[in-house]
């Protein structure tokens, strides 16, 4: 068996549902051949027993001896080999199972990543944490089922042949009924295909709902509006509830359908064998058989009306993903995109120009100006004009943007798992003045932290991050607001260590605090306009500039 999930799953074809459904099956058609093929065996092997049980009575009628002993070694083949074959079925779904879902998820996970900040602007978190969960099982189920699916269809084929054998109505009735029943069952699966699709998309927005509330819970109890949202929440589980119900009523009504129109067909096909054993028309064993066969095609019937509702369910939640992967980021690739090489920083918007192997910062009178100018140093602003070395970053590779230059906010986010997975081995604590950090958990860098790092204090969140950017050692970083969270103290040893620690490097730094300011080689100090109004050491400016002065003092003397 393969292991999971694969190195590369390929790209999805995102045209349709059941387009993305037929990728799946291309990808993993090897797996789905063999659950089919054991899956025909399976079935075929339990298909024949009520043949042998039928021979054996008709030999026990006839007291032939020999026919019993060769009834009861095929009755014994044919379990021995039902046993072999399920077991081989079973591995071969749950492969089939696995591989669509993880695939699923790694696509998903793929293009999360390729839509980066677009992601949250254009789909609810729930809806990519339904993928992972809910999404990941029916597409997975929808593949599962298509072992047992074939070894039901052919399994109704042996049995139609063996009963048109013996006896050419009772065979045509089979033949006829049939198509009769899964035209029935298939009645319902419209309906339901589009309540339970309904259900899914109010069940991910719920989800989100749920996401966003446990995010802000804090900001939430401070404002006074958890009962609000809590509100809100119950009137939209309310709404999943409801829809939930709708989709149970029509589940409900199918599976009494599985059972009712199968034992029906069963009832009358026993009734007919009878009355052609009563007519001698047919032998005890053959009776005794058509019985069997009839108890035999609930299994069957049964698996072809679940493959059609997990397909079913199967399509509503391959939409779910497709709606995601069609999805463009915001940025696009430049058809003739070069390398990035190392050089001077500038940001025609601003008439901001951050030398080479430099650390420069940016003060601006409004914040979001900083925050801006940030974005578009990093080409996280689709409509930046940014340069690198002379050349556009729209025109160098995306790939190579991210690389080289990496911007580090305060919205970045600390991921669950050990610390060291986060920092690294720990060289740049002591430069975010993160050591203590360390130092008081248990494990130290082996610890778990919480997801978010929940666990930690915002400044103590923000010298971890920055000992993360720190470790990464790209050759430009923007820094947004490094030490916003954290006492003077630490503030005034963050801002001492920074510029060792970035010695060679291209470093921007968007902050009003003094200390930051004062290490700087070069400080930009931004207007109001948006634009850079002055340039020069932090002393420089307090001498020469009121506006810059009552920016970094605050307007204190």
């Amino acid at each position: 068996m393969r292991r999971l999930p694969q190195a590369e799953p390929g790209e999805p074809d995102s045209r349709s549902a059941a387009r993305y459904l037929l990728w799946i099956v291309r990808g993993q058609r090897s797996l789905i051949a063999g659950g089919i093929f054991f899956g025909v065996l399976w079935m075929v092997s339990q298909a024949l027993v009520p043949a042998a049980i039928g021979a054996g009575v008709d030999a026990l009628t006839r007291r032939d001896r020999a026919g019993v002993l060769i009834a009861g070694a095929a009755l014994l083949g044919l379990g021995a080999a039902t046993a072999v074959t399920g077991v081989m079925r079973h591995r071969f779904a749950v492969s089939n199972f696995l591989s669509a879902g993880f695939k699923t998820v790694q696509v998903t996970a793929r293009q999360a990543t390729r839509l980066g900040a677009a992601l949250p602007k254009r789909v609810a978190t729930g809806e990519v944490v339904s993928i992972g969960t809910t999404d990941f099982d029916h597409i997975g189920y929808s593949l599962d089922v298509s072992a047992r699916a074939g070894g039901a269809l052919v399994a109704l084929v042996v049995v139609t042949a063996l009963l048109l054998r013996v006896s050419v109505p009772l065979g045509l009735v089979v033949v006829l009924g049939v198509p009769v029943l899964v035209v029935v069952v298939g009645a319902l699966l419209r309906p339901l295909h589009q309540r339970r699709r309904h259900q899914r998309d109010l069940a991910g927005e719920l989800t989100g709902r749920a996401g966003d509330i446990v995010a802000g819970l804090r900001v939430l109890r401070g404002v006074g509006g958890e009962a609000e949202f809590s509100r809100r929440y119950r009137v939209e589980s309310q709404r999943v509830r409801f829809a939930g119900v709708r989709v149970a009523k029509v589940e409900s009504t199918l599976e009494a359908a599985q059972i009712l129109l199968p034992g029906c067909f069963i009832a009358l096909v026993t009734w007919l064998g009878a009355r052609f054993a009563v007519t001698g028309r047919i032998t005890p064993g053959e009776l005794v058989a058509f019985y069997a066969y009839a108890a035999f095609l609930i299994g069957p019937l049964r698996t072809l009306t679940e493959f059609a509702q997990k397909l079913t369910r199967g399509l509503v939640a391959a939409g779910r993903v497709v709606a995601v992967l069609r999805l463009e980021p915001d940025f696009q690739e430049h058809p003739d995109s070069v390398p990035a090489t190392d050089g001077d920083l500038d940001d025609p918007d601003s008439g901001l120009l951050v030398a080479r192997h430099r650390l420069t910062a940016v003060a601006a009178v409004r914040p979001e100006h900083a925050e801006a100018i940030a974005e578009r140093l990093a080409r996280l602003d689709p409509s930046s004009n940014a340069r690198l070395h002379g050349v556009p970053l729209r025109e160098i590779a995306l790939a190579d943007v991210r690389r080289h230059v990496l911007l580090a906010d305060n919205d970045a986010t600390l991921f669950r798992g050990r610390l060291r997975d986060e920092v690294g081995a720990g060289a740049t604590l002591a430069d975010a003045a993160a050591t203590d950090i360390v130092d008081a958990l248990p494990g130290g860098l082996d610890a778990e932290i919480a997801e978010r790092g929940r666990d930690f204090s915002g400044g103590q969140q923000q010298r971890l991050r920055l000992a993360r950017a720190l470790a990464l050692d790209p050759p430009v970083l923007v820094l947004v607001e490094p030490t916003s969270a954290v006492d003077a103290h630490t503030e005034a040893r963050i801002a001492e260590r920074l510029p060792a620690a970035r010695a060679g490097r291209t470093t921007v730094v968007c902050t009003t605090s003094p200390l930051l300011l004062d290490r700087a080689d070069t400080v930009a100090f931004v207007g109001a306009d948006g634009r850079v109004a002055a340039t020069g050491s932090h002393r420089e400016l307090l001498d020469t500039c009121p506006a810059y002065t009552a920016t970094v003092t605050r307007g204190e003397d």
